[in-house]
């Protein structure tokens, strides 16, 4: 929760100590080993516990404070050996705090000791700290199994623990299980014996893992239940896939190989080996996430890990790609190096998040990941921070219960950004030099952002801190507006803070940013020039082309006159532009109409210009700023509404025809995804003849043909049934969620279900929702479908209200997912008596579990707002004269 107006002041100048007023525990005495023993009951959903902790104790103690949740202690006791030194004489928990003091009658003297605590935890289902997770067995009956979620602070429930990330220790599990279960840990088999369980009066085993390096508590994993695996020895060390039965483990065969090579690539570019004895890789049921990077047991959802190729398109493959090789870069960025506190968190995700793309991209290089990354990352990180509401890359977090809420896209995509920027400023092989030095001085320790920048420095001489720090200790980026002087061949530029609202206020714009200008013209791109004030002027030798931040590696949008913004369209029907810039252009264009700084309807003729445009990125990013423009009018006048749509199909219908809607071997990665894009975006804008084959297709694959419809074109299929068709569809649909056991394919339908219109059908999707059909880990999916129409998006506010204690009751226990369906249920609004409604429901309501989110939802409704008062009549005008309404 990162509401900073309060406290300090956060708009530029000298920090404040993030130190200060940091919720941490005593460190009277420092842990060092933890001797952890579990063994789950699955009938009563419990499990006993007992924990031996070495301690080095820093000052003569009466007590020792640890962090607990939903831990119910029976014995706390100091001990030597097997003797008791001291047993406690009073525990007592701050609930608000999540902490346990354990009071002694005789004071532990300066040195060295053990304590040992006896308790009870609650196997939760709230995918959080040590939990159940259910799946269907294939002979229909229910399954069961024990698996773990730390991050950011749930260790805490699994056992009593310094649940901080500076408080680096070893860890040495045992667990106790049936002798059918498979156990697992972050560390190989030391050894395996036969226990009498007093839990069940039978003989169990005892697995007990090797002991870990240092590491974060936030890291630690354990599984018990009924899995399958698959193994490659292709790498240094043995590589497993793990699903239970529910999934077909061969379709963990993608994940697997690509797993083998990415830790030797890592092990490569970071010149650091892998430090563990083996990597598994294991799909989880319910999982909050999309995938947990703990040390040697990374723990995925099964659509994110396991990947059957007949039934899934090309997307789905780079998504499954990426989050694999996200979790590996986590093994060295994150788990041999780990952030001393939680404002580090970007350190950890961003670093992640880039090498994915990286990584990608050295195996993949027909994908053009770089090409994406321009309208994925970049756009996902510069949507969220033109939010008033945004919070700076470094966040200052106070209580680790914060933390939650920075699982976002400014510490993943902002954060990747960033790097980038200072990849492409310094040279790859620099930074990733840098990146070599930075890991080797502080494996297996703590660091802070600063610890970074030095190794970069170190490694290029160049002042890296001085510009680094700037962008990420404050909130927000620049917008550059260039204007030309033709007289002296010069361009002049201005930097200010960019607000989606279009209302900055002077007080929120004293940050100058070190803009790296990226400048191209026809003699290539000059990456020295630099604009560190506010205004500036650089000579351009040929005013008759250029284009700043070339690529889009940097931070910033750029205004453009709209004379400028003609001559760019017709440079990139020309061929002067790459696709990252033409993309990124049209990004800039699209976001600078919103918040008022060009008119929307100069916006729609530059995208009308594009109709020559021949890659799938440069569409893409077409096709999302038009539908920013649909979403934002959602609730105006439906001539306006229908000549939008009109206007989308002009745009794409005869390209969509070319390319056709048949897949074959053939097709590139890219081309496969080009063409489901424009066959999708086409259908949903009426194109009669794409609705037609869709209907056909739809028929015949209900009926039993499952070759009829592409993996690739499954959703777009499923959303035209549901918007041309009505309940006949539905159902058909509903039930194809009931039969399927492909993640992949269940997930479609819950995405698409929304879809339908008719407010019978709307109530029902309301009530599954809720049901006991989908999982916690899914209940975003159906509700994001409601967003696509006005009808939709009312009843989910009112659903919402109606059912705040129960949604809250089941969501409560995961606040990222709670906190995601807040979004969902208000930020599509668009009218200022709709917001009253979302202000004057959440006036009442403790929302500090979700302050962040629902505060970047109202800003969102206010930047709609303000845009549709400004270009409300621009658009119905412009729709109007190009004959797309009458």
């Amino acid at each position: 929760m990162c509401r900073l107006a309060g406290d300090l002041d956060h708009t530029g100048g000298a920090s404040p100590d993030p130190t200060l007023g940091r919720e941490l525990l005593p460190t009277n005495v420092i842990p060092t080993h933890y001797d952890v023993t579990l063994e789950p009951n699955f009938d009563k959903f419990t499990f006993e516990g007992k924990v031996l902790i070495d301690f080095d104790v820093k000052e003569d103690s009466k007590s020792i404070s640890l962090h607990t949740v939903e831990v119910d202690i029976h014995s706390a006791q100091i001990k030597s050996g097997e003797s008791v030194i001291s047993s406690s004489s009073a525990i007592t928990y701050d609930e608000s705090k999540q902490v346990t003091k354990i009071e002694f009658e005789d004071a532990i003297s300066k040195g060295k000791t053990q304590l040992e605590i006896k308790y009870t935890g609650q196997l939760n289902d709230q995918m959080a700290g040590f939990y159940r997770s259910t799946y269907k067995k294939p002979d229909g009956s229910e399954g069961i199994l024990a698996t773990t979620q730390m991050e950011a602070n749930d260790c805490r429930r699994a056992f009593p623990c310094f649940d901080e990330p500076m408080h680096k220790a070893k860890f040495t599990v045992t667990l106790i299980a049936d002798k059918h279960l498979t156990c697992l840990s972050n560390m190989d088999v030391a050894s395996e014996s036969e226990v009498h369980s007093e839990m069940s009066g039978s003989t169990k085993k005892a697995v007990k893992f090797n002991a870990t390096p240092l590491m974060s508590t936030y890291l630690v994993a354990f599984i018990i239940g009924e899995l399958n695996y698959i193994e490659t020895k292709k790498f240094r060390v043995p590589i497993r896939v793990y699903a239970p039965p529910s999934s077909d483990i061969e379709h963990g065969r993608f994940s697997l190989e690509l797993a083998a090579r990415t830790l030797e690539y890592y092990e490569k570019i970071f010149g650091a080996e892998f430090p563990l004895p083996k990597m598994d890789m294991v799909a989880i049921p319910d999982f909050a996430a999309g995938a947990m990077e703990n040390w040697g047991l990374i723990t995925y959802r099964v659509v994110d890990l396991m990947l059957d190729e007949k039934a899934s398109g090309a997307a789905m493959k780079e998504r499954v790609a990426e989050v694999v090789q996200h979790e590996l870069a986590h093994q060295w960025f994150g788990n041999l190096v780990t952030m001393d506190w939680w404002e580090g968190l970007w350190l950890n995700e961003g670093f992640a998040t880039l090498m994915s793309w990286l990584s990608c991209n050295h195996f993949y290089p027909e994908w053009k990941v770089w090409e994406n990354y321009v309208t994925d990352n970049l756009q996902s990180a510069l949507g969220l921070d033109s939010l008033r509401s945004s919070h700076p890359i470094e966040v200052p977090v106070k209580r680790a219960s914060e933390v939650d809420q920075i699982f976002d896209a400014i510490s993943y995509s902002k954060g990747s950004c960033v790097l980038r920027m200072i990849s492409t400023y310094l040279g790859e092989e620099t930074f990733l030099e840098g990146v070599r030095r930075y890991i080797k001085k502080h494996a297996y320790g703590n660091t802070q952002t600063e610890d970074l920048w030095a190794a970069l420095e170190d490694a290029s001489g160049k002042p890296v801190r001085e510009i680094m720090s700037i962008w990420t200790k404050n909130v927000g980026f620049p917008v550059v507006q260039v204007t030309e002087n033709e007289k002296d061949s010069s361009i002049h530029v201005k930097q200010n803070r960019f607000l989606r609202t279009g209302d900055t206020k002077p007080e929120e714009d004293k940050v100058l940013y070190p803009v790296f200008l990226g400048l191209r013209s026809k003699d290539g791109v000059d990456e020295s020039l630099t604009l560190a004030k506010r205004e500036d002027v650089f000579k351009v030798k040929d005013l008759d082309f250029f284009k700043l931040n070339a690529n889009h590696t940097s931070i910033y949008r750029t205004c453009y006159t709209p004379e400028r913004l003609t001559k760019l369209g017709q440079s990139a029907k020309d061929g002067l532009l790459t696709v990252e810039d033409r993309a990124g252009m049209i990004a800039d264009a699209g976001a600078l109409a919103v918040s008022g700084y060009q008119k929307t309807s100069g916006v729609l003729n530059l995208l009308k210009g594009f109709d020559t445009e021949a890659s799938f990125v440069v569409w893409s990013e077409i096709i999302a700023r038009v539908a920013t423009v649909q979403s934002s009018w959602v609730f105006e006048d439906a001539a306006v509404k229908d000549g939008l749509e009109a206007f989308v199909k002009e745009l794409i219908s005869e390209r969509a025809h070319k390319l056709g809607w048949t897949f074959s071997e053939k097709d590139g990665h890219v081309e496969q995804q080009f063409k489901a894009m424009l066959f999708g975006a086409a259908g949903m804008a009426g194109d009669q003849k794409i609705i037609a084959d869709a209907k056909e297709m739809f028929k015949k694959y209900m009926a039993g043909d499952r070759s009829a419809i592409h993996p690739n074109i499954r959703g777009s299929v499923f959303s035209m049934a549901l918007k041309y068709g009505g309940k006949e569809e539905y159902d058909a649909i509903l039930n194809f969620f009931r039969n399927s056991t492909n993640s992949d394919e269940r997930n479609t339908a819950l995405r698409c279900i929304g879809r339908a219109k008719d407010p019978a059908l709307i109530q029902q999707t309301l009530d599954f929702v809720l049901g006991n059909e989908v999982k916690s880990q899914d209940i975003y999916l159906p509700t994001s479908g409601l967003r696509s129409h006005a009808e939709g998006i009312e009843a989910l506010f009112t659903w919402l209200t109606e059912k705040w204690p129960e949604i809250y009751k089941r969501l409560s226990g995961n606040p990222p997912i709670l906190g995601s369906m807040v979004t969902i249920c208000t930020s599509s609004f668009a009218k200022q008596e709709q917001l009253d409604r979302v202000e004057a429901f959440f006036k009442d309501i403790d929302t500090k579990a979700f302050a962040q989110p629902l505060a970047q939802s109202k800003d969102a409704i206010r930047s709609k707002i303000a845009w549709l008062g400004r270009d409300r009549d621009d658009v119905a005008a412009w729709v109007k004269e190009n004959g797309y309404s009458s």
